[in-house]
């Protein structure tokens, strides 16, 4: 296994509150309103981050917006090197998603495979009328043809960097940071 190290902190408490923010107000204004919106992040930052702008959009407009947490386990391309027991946990999505307006919540946009299998997964559960993509970074290097409608931050990255996205909720840290590769080779 690669260890990493920090590099940069590219975004910290006060700038992840002000993104949320800014990306609440975007999806409003698109939107024009809440009628008809649902979130959906994806497990588990996403999920973190879609309560976020749920409450920022009804700090904003006064009204709640339905949230459910999506779970893409078994909707990977890569499961096989994942690890070898995957561990699946449930989706929550505890609304109706058929004519919905629903914004697809990640943390990091980076190849586009965690979304498409997120469109697979929602795809099972019904037909929304729109699925719109939100995502706190965007970090390059695409390899299927997806593109994020709501973005807090471009990062351009190395491939071989990581960005870490750190919320108090699991990390007991509030900050986004780009790692790379250890010095002596990252053997660990």
């Amino acid at each position: 296994m690669i260890a990493f190290r920090e590099k940069a902190k590219v975004m910290d408490a006060e700038a992840l509150r002000r993104t949320v923010v800014r990306i609440a107000h975007e999806i409003l204004e698109h939107r024009k309103g809440t009628g008809q919106l649902a979130l959906v992040g994806i497990r588990t930052r996403g999920a973190i981050l879609a309560q976020r702008l749920a409450k920022a959009i009804e700090t904003i407009d006064g009204r709640a917006v339905p949230v459910g947490i999506l779970d893409i386990t078994l909707y990977r391309d890569d499961l096989s090197r994942v690890a070898p027991n995957p561990v699946v946990h449930a989706t929550e999505i505890p609304f109706d998603v058929d004519d919905l307006h629903l914004v697809l919540v990640d943390d990091v946009l980076f190849t586009g495979r965690t979304i498409r299998a997120a469109l697979n997964a929602l795809s099972d559960l019904g037909r929304p009328k729109t699925i719109q993509l939100a995502v706190l970074v965007d970090r390059g290097h695409r390899e299927l043809p997806i593109r994020a409608d709501y973005v807090g931050k471009n990062i351009p990255t190395h491939l071989r960097e990581h960005i870490e996205v750190r919320f108090n909720e699991l990390d007991e840290a509030e900050e986004v940071v780009i790692e790379e590769p250890a010095a002596n080779g990252g053997a660990a």
